[in-house]
């Protein structure tokens, strides 16, 4: 099949809310694969950014440090909404994605981060949030990790704990972990572990 040139146009983007999060209305066409142009397409966006997330694994015990946090988009649709994920957050101005990396897995799960391995960039929902994130593994020394972490200011209550790979991994097939980048995370940490343990172990 030919390629086609891929295009698009930007017609209006006017903001409708601002507040913890942004939200605008944006009207746009682009051009079809079977050529030509779309209609106009009305959509309303999701302002999100770039955002960082890492799963803190111990090479040398074998272990993965995991946060429990309650999460408001699945109090809707979970009897449970306190959600088992790994630590994430946003940049702060002039931050790299490895400062944030850094910086959240200190405040989040109180472990220091030795050396940071990248693994992947991705757009979690794309049909309708602007999120992109940069996703890490960070060797840590696991020991003395856990407890209650998180900002004051930001009303964060984040519980962390030091889990092993196997019971990680079973709390995986059970459909214990339900968020998105926790399962690419770990599914990463399965295929690589090996490596991993003969590289930092």
């Amino acid at each position: 099949m030919k390629e086609i040139e891929k295009a698009f146009e930007l017609i209006e983007d006017e903001p409708i809310y601002s507040g913890f999060f942004s939200l605008s209305r944006v009207r746009l066409k682009h051009t079809l694969f079977r050529g030509g142009w779309s209609e106009p397409l009305d959509r309303e966006l999701f302002h999100r950014g770039k955002s960082v997330a890492v799963i803190p694994y111990d090479p040398v015990a074998d272990q993965v440090v995991l946060i429990e946090q309650f999460r408001v988009g699945a109090m809707f649709v979970n009897k449970d909404p306190w959600l088992i994920e790994v630590v994430a957050g946003v940049f702060e101005d002039g931050e790299s994605p490895e400062d944030v990396a850094h910086r959240e897995a200190s405040e989040e799960a109180g472990c220091q981060i030795r050396r940071l391995l990248r693994i992947a960039e991705f757009f979690p929902t794309p049909g309708g949030c602007s999120e992109k994130i940069t996703l890490f593994c960070g060797i840590v020394d696991s020991r003395g990790v856990g407890g209650v972490h998180g900002l004051g200011e930001e009303h964060e209550d984040i519980l962390a704990r030091v889990v092993g790979f196997d019971q990680a991994m079973e709390w995986l097939e059970q459909g214990r972990i339900q968020a998105a980048i926790p399962i690419i995370a770990l599914q990463w940490l399965a295929l690589n572990r090996d490596h991993l343990r003969a590289s930092y172990g």
